[in-house]
């Protein structure tokens, strides 16, 4: 049984609408990691949930340290993986984060009852940090084998990749992309006689806008250079929308920012409007300094107490939590 190099998925050549689908059994990748390589073209999986929650459990079953990988844009309850594990705790794509954001204080703001032994953050385009896990990596590991664990497009497998190329002479060849679930099984890659690292897939939020939309429009949520927060004072009834995806109402008095890509259109109304009232409308209470979460997209912090109406694509969600930053 031969897997592929890039996902993980077991090759076969009898279905091509399933994953690991290939022609020919001896090639080393899938069709779908071939396309995904060469020609940018983004086939999605098959796989749901509850088959990466099967992973995670049998994560669970060892004592195996884990890296636990979150995007900045996109924070979770990391107690709901009930992971018994020793964890490392990386928040991603340091690179993307805004500057004004202190990494201390952001990290003491992230409480759980997981067996957390250190939390950092790390730059694997920049190489930020990498050092330092790399020692934190050695000193709490309980065996060779070190999982990587956390939501799709969070970072993990371009993290494995850039370890493999700075500290191991073997090939960096997982696939990666900053489309959701491209890892789709257990990928162990060998960084030296003493350590492997073992890229898993990644976890479907559930609500996520990365689930409910098209290439081009991930391209447009999906960050690629440092985040600017974009700041509003209201001062009467106005409306923020983003692109077709989002509309807040909010009343008057109130100072907000927004922490998404900024290759997304933000448009400003001061006047009631009709903009996007199709979408689903929720009314929300939201307290002083406190963000307003849409999953996948980013977050907007309110420094004041108020009650919005919030319009949002179907199947997306939201959460509300004290602010973060």
């Amino acid at each position: 049984m031969n897997k592929c190099l890039g996902c993980g998925a077991v090759l076969q050549n009898e279905d091509s609408s399933l994953d690991g689908y290939t022609k020919n059994l001896n090639y080393k990748y899938c069709q779908r990691c071939f396309k995904i390589n060469y020609y940018n073209e983004y086939i999605f999986s098959s796989k749901s949930n509850s088959d990466y929650l099967k992973k995670i459990e049998k994560i669970n079953k060892t004592k195996d340290l884990v890296i636990l990988t979150l995007d900045f844009l996109n924070m979770f309850d990391i107690n709901r993986l009930n992971l018994n594990n020793p964890i490392l705790l990386v928040i991603t794509k340091k690179d993307l984060i805004p500057r004004s954001v202190n990494e201390v204080k952001f990290l003491d703001k992230i409480k759980s009852d997981l067996n957390i032994k250190d939390k950092m953050f790390i730059s694997s385009k920049n190489n930020y940090n990498l050092d330092l896990l790399m020692d934190k990596i050695y000193k709490h590991k309980t065996s060779n084998n070190v999982y990587v664990v956390g939501l799709t497009n969070s970072g993990k497998s371009t993290l494995i990749n850039k370890i493999l190329k700075n500290y191991s002479i073997n090939e960096s060849d997982i696939t990666t992309s900053n489309l959701p679930s491209t890892t789709l099984d257990f990928l162990e890659k060998k960084v030296d006689k003493d350590l492997t690292l073992i890229d898993t897939p990644g976890l479907l939020d559930d609500g996520s806008i990365l689930l409910n939309s098209s290439k081009e429009e991930l391209k447009k949520i999906i960050p690629k250079k440092e985040i600017n927060p974009i700041i509003y004072q209201i001062k009467n009834d106005q409306s923020i929308i983003i692109e077709d995806f989002l509309k807040v109402d909010i009343p008057k008095f109130n100072n907000i920012i927004l922490y998404m890509s900024n290759d997304l259109n933000v448009t400003r109304i001061y006047k009631e409007n009709n903009n996007l009232n199709e979408l689903n409308l929720y009314k929300i209470n939201i307290s002083d300094n406190s963000d307003l979460v849409i999953k996948g997209l980013g977050f907007i912090k309110f420094k004041n107490e108020c009650e919005i109406k919030v319009y949002l694509k179907k199947g997306v969600k939201y959460f509300v939590r004290k602010s973060i930053v």
